[in-house]
């Protein structure tokens, strides 16, 4: 009897989950309707800033690129010197300086700090939901529009981008808007109907979109639609595809924009910046950064995983295409659709577009030696894309193949076991130990106090009730409340496994060594690092603006005659070498950090 009960009771909450869910599907339906196309814009908008910007202060900015664009920023502050980026008082040739701009204007309003570093990204995430939505509408309609957002917003690493404070996220959205317009200047089938001025407008908004990506990270915002754009002109049999003034005029925009700032750096500090700007370019694209290695297929890993649930989709559309153009019955059943007028994108060729730019960016990227996570993230627009035709075909009726239901049970399994296993694994570092005898800076993290409390594991769960719903509602060929149970629970998971998880990794990492530059805040001294590269003793010490050129050297640190006190932070792995330097007097040891004091020789 307790076995029949213990099977019957699911069937019955499985069935009541069925009829909510299409009851609330009906009324949003309805509701949505009702609504206009800018008023959906403005409630994804606010959607984005309530998901993105709580908790964007609870944790320290991580090293290297999080603390290294806000310590730039804030010395933008801290010495009036909003033209040239610079950091630790020096100028920084890897980086031109609008996202800086950006940080740095968050700074002035709201204190320097971790919220206003991250603001800036939780911003471009709303606006970028938008764009979506916005083009998608344009392209197909309402459901399409929509799709492609909650495709963007539930994958994981897309979410978390806008939570964070480093450079991508509006790189790529300048590059998609530039690269969007871009096609609508053209003479291909994307573009068919528009009318020559509305061409030329096109190609001015591309040059402004492209120049402020230069301006954004560099010449790569010009090179990866450049690529995109011989791509597509090999692809159409060496034909012109393109007016020549047209282009002419985007690429006058195009200079125009970073030129400003070229312009004005040239003039005040001479060929310096511009030329150290070119060589860092070429030297990081062709050479391996120390510790951002990896192997061949890193980038395609990064995306088939980091991009999940929506990766799985945009996989299938890739080996199985939907037919461009939706349906009379497609349109009949999607909210707000309609026939496209001669102004909107077709979307066979628009896929074509878009594809290019996802190969494109891989393998680029995957040519590159440096392998960094967020250097193949302009593929997400792309993929989405993808994923979203796939979604909305299953959303007007179509069918799920069973290799993409199992694919996306694998993925969010290995998602659910990580963060299943981590907090036991926490509860108990010294079962990883002896995995960690050879590397004495891991195991000193590992000696952190970090308080784990089990609850953590809610995430996992999380993840497993979703896939459950998933599997369930994609049985019964219940695609609609299968595509909102996955997706919208994805997008849930992601914000419980950052509330639980990122501040305890955050303390294993780092946060010894950061509480020991923020206790030297109020203190007359010079910090350093020693045998390991970290920004953060110029963000967290909050270091002054610096007057004696001495202090960037770091012999005279060391053994110089100094006027105040010297604190030497080094990794375990080199406290042997660090402590044989004459002066030196070790203070403590903390989670795989040791930290040093040499006081001053000097009279101040």
């Amino acid at each position: 009897m307790r076995c029949k009960h213990a099977w019957t009771f699911p069937r019955v909450a499985i069935a009541g989950e069925s009829e909510i869910t299409e009851f609330t599907g009906r009324y949003l339906r309805h509701r949505m309707k009702a609504l206009s196309n800018r008023s959906i814009s403005w409630l994804i908008a606010l959607m984005a800033l309530v998901l993105f910007v709580p908790g964007l202060g609870a944790v320290h900015l991580f090293d290297w690129d999080e603390i290294n664009f806000a310590e730039i920023a804030r010395e933008m502050l801290a010495t009036h010197n909003w033209l040239q980026p610079q950091i630790g008082y020096v100028p920084f040739y890897e980086k031109p300086p609008l996202f800086m701009w950006m940080q740095a204007l968050s700074m002035s309003v709201l204190g320097v700090g971790e919220f206003a570093a991250r603001l800036p990204n939780a911003l471009c995430g709303a606006a970028t939901l938008v764009v979506l939505f916005r083009t998608g509408l344009q392209l197909r309609n309402r459901t399409f529009g929509l799709l492609w957002v909650l495709a963007y917003l539930s994958s994981v690493l897309p979410n978390l981008y806008f939570r964070s404070g480093i450079i991508d996220p509006w790189f790529n959205l300048f590059i998609f808007l530039g690269f969007l317009a871009f096609i609508r200047s053209t003479d291909t089938p994307a573009a068919v109907g528009r009318s020559p001025q509305a061409k030329t407008r096109s190609a001015a908004w591309a040059g402004l979109w492209l120049g402020l990506a230069v301006l954004t990270k560099g010449p790569v915002g010009v090179l990866i639609p450049g690529l995109c754009a011989v791509a597509y002109w090999v692809w159409n049999r060496f034909r012109f595809y393109f007016s020549v003034p047209r282009v002419l005029l985007m690429l006058g925009v195009l200079l125009l924009v970073p030129g400003l700032w070229f312009g004005a750096d040239l003039l005040r500090n001479g060929p310096v910046f511009i030329t150290a700007f070119f060589w860092r370019q070429v030297a990081m694209l062709s050479t391996e950064d120390a510790g951002h290695g990896g192997f061949f297929g890193y980038h395609f890993v990064v995306l088939l995983i980091g991009c999940f649930p929506a990766s799985v989709f945009a996989l299938q559309e890739m080996l199985k295409p939907l037919t461009p153009g939706p349906s009379p019955k497609e349109r009949g059943a999607s909210a707000g659709g309609g026939e496209p007028d001669n102004q909107q994108l077709t979307t066979g060729n628009y896929r074509r577009w878009l594809l290019i730019l996802f190969w494109v960016v891989l393998i680029l990227f995957t040519i590159v030696k440096t392998k960094i996570v967020h250097y193949s993230s302009l593929c997400y627009f792309p993929l989405t894309f993808l994923a979203a035709l796939q979604l909305e075909r299953l959303w007007n009726g179509g069918k799920a193949t069973l290799w993409s239901r199992l694919l996306m049970g694998g993925i969010g399994t290995l998602f659910a076991a990580v963060t299943l296993v981590l907090p036991i694994i926490g509860m108990h570092p010294e079962w990883i130990v002896p995995l960690l005898k050879n590397d004495a800076f891991a195991q000193g993290n590992l000696e952190a106090q970090v308080q784990w409390t089990g609850w953590e594991a809610l995430a996992g769960a999380w993840m497993c009730v979703v896939l459950f719903l998933g599997h369930r509602f994609f049985a019964k060929r219940e695609y609609r409340s299968g595509i909102v149970a996955v997706f919208g629970g994805t997008a849930l998971f992601v914000s419980i496994t950052l509330y639980y998880f990122i501040n305890n990794i955050e303390g294993y990492s780092q946060r010894a060594a950061v509480e020991f530059f923020e206790q030297r805040q109020r203190e007359r001294c010079y910090v350093m690092t020693k045998n390991y590269k970290s920004y953060a003793e110029w963000f967290y010490t909050r270091m002054p603006p610096i007057t004696d050129s001495r202090v960037q050297s770091e012999n005279w640190l060391i053994t110089g005659n100094v006027d105040r006190p010297v604190y030497v932070v080094c990794k375990v792995t080199s406290a042997k070498e660090v402590a044989a330097i004459p002066g030196l007097h070790e203070l403590y040891r903390k989670n795989g950090f040791v930290f040093f004091r040499r006081p001053a020789t000097a009279a101040p």
